[in-house]
């Protein structure tokens, strides 16, 4: 008995260690401990039936029969609604059999005599239906509860049925374990004792008292974050109890199942995700996360308030229609072609040429003039810098290419037919280059100045007179195209 006491004690350890306890959540509850058998109930005597029958309840060293072992065991399901049902096993061995009887000697003072019948053994199982009032009265430590029950019970060669009421109280200690302490009425309809010997038991009615532990278990956890499945809105993934085990991953407060950002920490207002400008716009919607803006422009703002957002708004900070990139239309030139769509801003001209300056009959009249004025030093390509009048048609031509920005032009050099045509052909490209470099020097823009030398293949009056050749040794400014590159013919 010894042994087996210490095995049961390990075995309930064990047990303990392992299960997960609330009484709503785990069906089974196993208990052990010690019991007491009181014969004094049916031993008649007394002033009433209340006297008769609970008077010296607690008179242990007198009444009380007591295995100095393990000696019940019990388990019990629940089956809901604060009901559960039970059996218990018990063994014990009176040796206390009290007996009222005022005439024998030694009786007490209230003619009850307390005798052994034989060290008898005691066995009884026990079936029970249990109400627990713990969830009525709100508490998570004490349980209260009432039980009712039948049994049948075995002492020494007789054995006989009872019905068994009771009562009971568990300290919990834990989740999981728990004192038992409970006492219940074994009521017999047999007879007390042996016929003519009131001194030898024979179905005495009695109570029975135990103290013991108990341990409550069966719970399933699947997700093993100790919110059982029944309760877990969230059984197949461990979470937080305060979201009924539901996770939150980002920990803003927000259960993943309803975060549209659930790794990232953020508000309720946004469904759980960021917003980093606290422009009420969610960081995943927000088209300018870092910038404060509107939710009409996807979180971007508009600085200049004309309908176009800053990221979008060529002058963010001046108002100005969207047909015009979100600027002021502006004319600088005063031609009637906004800034930004003139591409010579600065110099009037038509929309039909991008409002830039057409090039007229004019021009290229003056430019041919002025270009045949150009004086070189003999036989080079070397500007005569001494003739002012040639220095005056230098400037003139640069002023007036500048006036044409987008204008393509070509500096043709020719030379009369005296010489070696070799040499004529070189120095005709060397003097129209040196035209083309020097307007580049000057802010013509390279690519829209090219330069050709022609020698004397194309002369404008006979090679056989002085003034015939002093004309074919020339340079020309030739309009070749306008904005588009195209070709435009000026007689």
């Amino acid at each position: 008995m010894k042994h087996f006491n210490k095995l049961l004690l390990g075995a309930m350890m064990v047990l303990a260690m392992s299960s997960h306890a609330q009484n709503s959540n785990n069906p089974w509850a196993l208990s052990f401990g010690v019991n007491a058998v009181d014969t004094r109930a049916s031993a008649a005597g007394g002033k009433n039936w209340l006297d008769a029958h609970v008077s010296q309840a607690f008179n242990v060293s007198e009444n009380w029969n007591i295995l100095p072992s393990i000696s019940y065991l019990g388990l019990a399901r629940s089956i809901g609604d604060n009901f559960s049902v039970g059996i218990q096993g018990s063994i014990n061995k009176i040796d206390k059999f009290v007996v009222f009887d005022p005439t024998a000697p030694g009786h007490n003072s209230s003619g009850y005599v307390v005798t052994n019948p034989g060290d008898l053994m005691y066995y009884g199982i026990d079936a029970y239906v249990k109400y627990s009032f713990m969830s009525l009265i709100k508490s998570k430590t004490i349980d209260p509860s009432l039980r009712l029950g039948g049994g049948y019970t075995w002492l020494g060669d007789n054995s006989y049925g009872t019905v068994n009421p009771g009562a009971g109280l568990t300290f919990w200690f834990t989740e999981n374990v728990g004192l038992a302490l409970e006492t219940t009425y074994k009521k017999s309809f047999g007879d007390r004792s042996v016929y003519g010997d009131a001194y030898t038991p024979d179905s005495p009615s009695h109570f029975q008292h135990t103290a013991g532990i108990v341990f409550q278990f069966g719970g399933k956890d699947t997700d093993g974050d100790g919110i059982y499945d029944k309760d877990d809105a969230c059984p197949e993934v461990a979470g937080l109890k305060q979201f009924n085990g539901c996770p939150d991953t980002d920990g803003d407060g927000i259960i993943d199942g309803s975060d549209a950002c659930p790794t990232e920490f953020g508000l309720a207002a946004l469904n759980g995700c960021p917003d980093k400008d606290g422009d009420g716009i969610a960081d995943k919607d927000d088209a300018c996360p870092d910038t404060a803006g509107l939710a009409a422009f996807k979180g971007c703002p508009d600085t200049d308030g004309d309908g176009l957002a800053d990221k979008d708004d060529k002058c963010p900070t001046v108002a100005g229609p969207k047909s015009n990139g979100g600027c002021p239309v502006l004319d600088a030139d005063k031609d009637g072609v906004p800034d930004l769509e003139d591409d010579c801003p600065i110099v009037a001209g038509p929309a039909s040429n991008k409002g830039c300056p057409e090039v007229t009959q004019e021009v290229v009249e003056q430019l041919r003039t002025q270009a045949r004025e150009i004086n070189f030093n003999s036989g080079k390509s070397t500007f005569n810098t001494a003739n002012v009048k040639s220095n005056e048609s230098l400037d003139a031509i640069k002023n007036i290419l500048k006036n044409y920005p987008t204008a393509k032009w070509e500096v043709q050099g020719h030379t009369d037919s005296t010489g070696g045509a070799k040499l004529n052909q070189k120095l005709s490209e060397d003097r129209a280059k040196a035209v083309v470099d020097l307007m580049v020097q000057n802010g013509i823009k390279a690519e829209n100045i090219t330069s050709k030398g022609y020698g004397p293949s194309k002369p404008v009056q006979t090679n056989k007179t002085a003034a015939g050749r002093a004309a074919n040794r020339r340079t020309e400014v030739i309009y070749v195209g306008g904005v588009d590159g195209m070709k435009v013919n000026i007689k």
